[in-house]
């Protein structure tokens, strides 16, 4: 019994091009205990599987986090077997906002130690006691009070690209990094009121929990986070306080809530919201290109990348052979590209050893 996939990227993802029917992307999660972890995995894997389901999901013994892609002819499948568990029946499903149906080329079902990694002990605070779950509408009418404090739960790169007016962003490049420096930003204002928001929800569950334990009084949180917000402001024709793309984490990696764009490209300054991966695998670093540096960059972050990708293929594998993609690489990129890339650039010049 196969319970995990031994297909190469590759043709995966050449396989996912040759679909000829509609996916529905979507997100869901659900803070519940789970006793029997490797049990819940495996079964949860062969039922999702045998839909020709794709995505992440990440499970803990305190619950379920899911991104997710369905076939269109097995939704039906789907729903039933959401309902038939226990542990998930009535979960509320985030559908994208925009989808092609190329959100995920694979199936990922993996045991971690919390489906929201926060850096604290299980008993740090009490993560069931969350602050109130506001509509779209509600969000919208709260933001008009002068004494409201809207932060963003997310890391940098994404509300760099799309953010609510006048929102606070934490500098974060990891949820449990954007936790504390959300609480210092605030510091002061325990009894404003609190307006938190994330992609889907489930980083504002914990955040809220956590603004309440630091003595934060009026806390609340955007009800399904940024998806459902743009779905209800559409439904009900409502004036959108967020502005530009939503970052998501899969292969669109954004999807339009409204036409501004906010952001730079990294590499000329212009405005631009696409990220992209750089080309160079042993890089991989997430930035924000437009078109045309990305054609005249060869999709790379940087000219040491590009050289890279244009050596011969057997070159770059022995050029490769014991580096560690951990190391100098990311030491020096990280994830912290700024507009004109100058520190980057910078950092090159000051490292005289090889990265590759």
């Amino acid at each position: 019994m196969m319970l995990h996939n031994k297909i190469g990227k590759d043709e995966l993802r050449k396989r996912l091009t040759q679909e000829t029917f509609k996916r529905i992307t979507l997100s869901f999660y659900r803070y519940v205990k789970i006793e029997n972890l490797e049990i819940f995995r495996n079964n949860l894997y062969l039922d999702f599987d045998s839909l020709n389901i794709f995505g992440r999901v990440y499970l803990a013994h305190e619950g379920i986090n899911a991104q997710i892609s369905v076939p269109e002819d097995n939704w039906k499948k789907f729903e039933e077997i959401i309902s038939q568990n226990l542990k998930l029946r009535g979960v509320p499903f985030k559908i994208a906002v925009e989808d092609d149906g190329k959100s995920f080329y694979k199936l990922i079902v993996r045991l971690k130690n919390k489906i929201v990694a926060d850096g604290l002990r299980d008993d740090a605070y009490d993560v069931t006691n969350v602050g109130n779950h506001l509509s779209a509408k509600e969000f919208n009418d709260a933001i008009e009070n002068p004494n409201t404090l809207v932060i963003d739960m997310r890391n940098h790169y994404e509300s760099e690209v799309g953010k609510f007016e006048n929102a606070l962003c934490p500098d974060a490049d990891t949820f449990r990094d954007a936790l504390p420096k959300a609480v210092e930003m605030a510091k002061g204002k325990e009894d404003h009121k609190i307006l938190l928001y994330c992609t889907g929800g489930i980083r504002c569950e914990k955040a809220s929990a956590y603004f309440k334990h630091k003595g934060f009084n009026d806390v609340n949180q955007l009800y399904g986070g940024i998806i459902a917000y743009a779905h209800e402001i559409k439904e009900k024709n409502l004036p959108s306080r967020f502005i530009g793309k939503n970052f998501v984490f899969d292969d669109r990696l954004g999807e339009k809530i409204t036409d501004e764009v906010i952001s730079v490209c990294h590499q000329c300054g212009k405005p631009c919201d696409r990220h992209t991966n750089c080309a160079n695998n042993e890089c991989h670093l997430l930035f924000i290109q437009c078109d045309e540096c990305a054609e005249k960059m060869n999709g790379c972050c940087t000219p040491r990348c590009k050289d890279f990708i244009s050596l011969p293929f057997e070159q770059q594998k022995v050029l490769r052979k014991g580096k560690k993609k951990t190391g100098d690489t990311k030491n020096i990129y990280k994830s912290r590209l700024r507009p004109d890339l100058k520190s980057i650039l910078a950092a090159e010049q000051k490292d005289k050893s090889s990265l590759f």
